[in-house]
């Protein structure tokens, strides 16, 4: 079944208010902070629609409050994707597929980047692989779209201040209509 941007909205609407795992703030909160760091960064209209849609995949179904404590991967990069492919192109599906492994890849050549995780990455990190070898970070980089996803991966990470005040989500939607594929 393919999604609408009303059925977007709805999974907001409806699983917005749940916490982000592990984290002190909603799933709503993360994915309107991550937008907002994408916006001010300057990036392009594709890149914030994937920022803001990058952990649709959670709220799919209820896997507890912390299903890392559980040993579940749930998988959120891919299981969103047969549900967006009808609205957006590539270059708002890759990021979002790429964003775990995006992680692994900035383990493996950022020492520091893996010591600043919270809790909760450092346990998802292990449930969805590990940190990549070093022939598997050169491989990951060279895809296509990889940087966007690096740079989606870091502005993910700092997305999750319970202080930190952003745009609505209507504003951030806004940017829907410029990334929609031309079928949708």
């Amino acid at each position: 079944m393919a999604l609408t941007l009303e059925d977007i909205d709805l999974l907001f609407d409806r699983h917005g208010h749940t916490q982000y795992t592990g984290e002190p703030v909603t799933q709503l909160e993360h994915a309107l902070q991550t937008a907002a760091l994408a916006e001010q960064e300057g990036a392009p209209a594709s890149l914030i629609v994937a920022s803001l849609l990058h952990d649709l995949g959670h709220m799919l179904e209820d896997n507890g409050d912390t299903p890392t404590m559980a040993g579940i991967d749930d998988l959120h990069q891919y299981r969103i994707l047969p549900f967006l492919r009808n609205l957006f192109d590539e270059d708002v599906l890759a990021p979002i597929r790429l964003h775990v492994d995006a992680k692994r890849y900035l383990c493996a050549v950022d020492p520091a980047y893996f010591s600043a995780l919270s809790e909760d990455s450092v346990r998802s990190l292990k449930l969805q692989g590990g940190i990549f070898d070093e022939k598997d970070a050169q491989d990951f980089i060279a895809r296509p779209y990889a940087a966007d996803a690096v740079r989606l991966r870091r502005w993910d990470d700092l997305a999750k201040d319970a202080q930190r005040a952003t745009p609505d989500y209507a504003h951030f939607s806004g940017y829907f209509a410029r990334c929609l594929r031309a079928s949708a």
